[in-house]
């Protein structure tokens, strides 16, 4: 394993709501200096969790909201933040009634995923969310969000649809697909 960079210095060089960008100075064991910036998110750091929530034995609920990133409206998996003394599968749980308008009575944490993690401390909880029922809360989304489907054998099509381009949302995605298939649960 190698060793990582010590850091010489570290300072919070801009801030806005949602985020500050901190400067890194590091030094390497070879000697090199390098100064790194990254994005790391305010507020509480408990994370964030992303639902792969199946439908039946072949779809996965998408939903559609507008996202100001892309300013686009754009299909992914329901998601959103874990709030404080809430463990994984509660936030799973909780975000799928909030955002897709449906339980699940089964919930497994698969894996945890980064985006971008040569300038972003931010990660994700990927959750597979099985035996759905209809239940809603009341979320922080300024408006409904459209609730879609998508067959994981369909996959391939998916990456050409016009308002999916969450790259997170199309890992979580071909993971469940493969572990399913692999456990010979994905519906034939």
């Amino acid at each position: 394993m190698r060793q990582k960079p010590t850091v010489i210095a570290r300072e919070i060089v801009a801030s806005s709501r949602l985020f500050r960008v901190e400067e890194i100075q590091l030094r390497f064991s070879n000697g090199a200096e390098r100064t790194y910036e990254r994005l790391v998110g305010r507020g509480t750091g408990h994370g964030a969790v992303m639902i792969v929530a199946m439908a039946d034995d072949e779809h996965v609920l998408l939903v559609e909201e507008y996202c100001g990133g892309t300013s686009e409206y754009e299909l992914s998996l329901p998601k959103g933040l874990i709030e404080p003394d809430e463990d994984v599968l509660d936030a799973a749980n909780r975000e799928l009634q909030e955002e897709a308008g449906f339980g699940a009575r089964k919930l497994e944490h698969l894996t945890e995923l980064s985006l971008s993690p040569g300038y972003m401390s931010q990660k994700i909880q990927v959750v597979l969310a099985r035996d759905l029922y209809p239940q809603s809360l009341p979320g922080d989304e300024p408006e409904p969000l459209r609730v879609d489907m998508v067959s994981l054998r369909e996959l391939s099509a998916l990456i050409q649809h016009p308002q999916f381009s969450e790259g997170r949302a199309l890992a979580a995605l071909y993971l469940v697909r493969d572990l399913l298939e692999q456990r010979g649960e994905l519906a034939r």
